[in-house]
């Protein structure tokens, strides 16, 4: 099993940064993919920004590249994203979760934290 823990989440204004923690531990997957999603109220999780542990190799949502970026700390075993430039639409329930392999589909994600709230005042 894997554990993965959020922080950083919070109350930010427009334009404001916030970046969010994602621990990891017990049986992670050396050479999978962390990626992170969010779920704004009444809309469908989708998927934000991967990252494999090995490769290094990013992945963005259109929707926030150039204004999010995804990093790990593999001796911590901790990923990372930075948001910038934050947007009321940004607004949701952020998680972090892995897989083997880059799944942009919630519905194939192996392993879940239990999410972390950002909200984005106008």
């Amino acid at each position: 099993q894997v554990q993965l823990v959020e922080s950083g989440g919070g109350l930010v204004q427009a334009g404001g940064s916030l970046r969010l923690s994602c621990a990891a531990s017990g049986r992670t997957i050396a050479n999978g993919v962390m990626t992170w999603f969010r779920q704004a109220p009444g809309k469908e999780r989708e998927f934000v920004a991967g990252i494999g542990w090995s490769h290094k190799i990013t992945y963005y949502a259109e929707s926030v590249e150039g204004r999010f970026t995804i990093s790990t700390d593999n001796a911590k075993n901790t990923v990372y994203l930075q948001m910038n430039s934050l947007k009321p639409e940004d607004t949701a329930v952020y998680y972090c979760a892995t897989s083997s392999r880059l799944h942009r589909n919630y519905a194939d994600v192996d392993y879940w934290g239990q999410g972390t709230q950002v909200t984005v005042s106008s």
